[in-house]
């Protein structure tokens, strides 16, 4: 109550100035300053009833400076409400949920404008698979899975728009190369490449007709294993790159050769034993580029 009688003083000390003609006001104003600063800012009757001292100790850092009124020199203790907390994370939680739709609605678009095709023959490439389906419409992807000497290879042919995709579905039973090939439509999206990763010249082009990409590499294989196993059936390899982390039970690599025809040599190692796994080779998308070194602080 202490305070609500310094408070009532301070009132009747404005109500006194407002009497006081101007020229003293100016005078006047470092009194009324003064009064203020003498208030406790601390008393129960400045703070709501749902306050807790008890939650919020920071209470204590609350100082007092004659040039203002009040100075809090450590983080106030309206950052520990929980209130503010459970606002927080609600609107975190409403953002992922909103971006976890997002990604949902994308992925989904994306399986309607896919097919899948089966029944692929080992000599039909990406390139004339993606020919065959451009007369439904625009091919925006194309990817050709499973061993490739085998008449079990399948794809996913991704387009434009879902108009292309229930076009592609008239083409079921099309001969390509030797088999007719099944299509129908997909259950999943065609997981994108990073674009970083693609060639970005002629050079890292020719890279890509020299690179294979394996997979199902067995986690006890060393990199050098991995080197002496594809020169030994293949050729000189130039650069490799073993990639794996402790999420995923196998190891995947890029092998870079020297010579195209020894990447072409390896695509027959698939099914073949490094280790314990069977491999599974397929041509690369990206070229193996020299990692750059990292500047050392000094």
């Amino acid at each position: 109550m202490a305070a609500v009688a310094e408070v009532s003083v301070d009132a009747a000390a404005v109500n006194k100035l407002d009497s006081i003609p101007k020229s003293d006001s100016e005078f006047n104003v470092q009194k009324l300053v003064d009064m203020f600063t003498k208030l406790n800012p601390l008393a129960k009757e400045f703070f709501p009833s749902s306050y807790s001292h008890h939650d919020h100790p920071h209470q204590d850092y609350i100082q007092f400076s004659p040039n203002n009124f009040v100075v809090n020199n450590k983080p106030s203790a309206n950052d520990n409400f929980p209130n503010n907390r459970r606002r927080r994370n609600s609107f975190n939680q409403g953002r992922r949920r909103l971006n976890g739709r997002t990604i949902k609605a994308q992925r989904d678009d994306s399986i309607r404008r896919t097919v899948y095709v089966s029944d692929i023959d080992q000599h039909v490439t990406e390139e004339r698979l993606a020919a065959l389906f451009s007369s439904c419409g625009q091919v925006i992807d194309c990817r050709i899975c499973g061993d490739p000497h085998s008449v079990l290879r399948f794809a996913f042919v991704e387009f434009a728009d879902d108009q292309g995709a229930r076009a592609a579905l008239n083409l079921g039973g099309t001969v390509l190369g030797y088999y007719p090939v099944r299509v129908l439509p997909s259950k999943t999206a065609i997981l994108p490449v990073n674009p970083t990763f693609l060639p970005r010249s002629d050079d890292e082009r020719e890279m890509c007709t020299r690179t294979v990409y394996c997979t199902n590499i067995d986690k006890k294989i060393s990199q050098a294993e991995v080197k002496n196993f594809f020169e030994a059936a293949c050729g000189e390899v130039t650069r490799l790159r073993l990639l794996g982390d402790h999420v995923h039970s196998t190891r995947i690599a890029f092998v870079e050769f020297a010579m195209a025809e020894s990447a072409i040599i390896a695509l027959n190692c698939s099914g073949m034993l490094l280790g314990s796994q069977p491999i599974r080779v397929s041509p690369s998308k990206t070229p193996v580029r020299p990692r750059v070194a990292r500047p050392t602080s000094i």
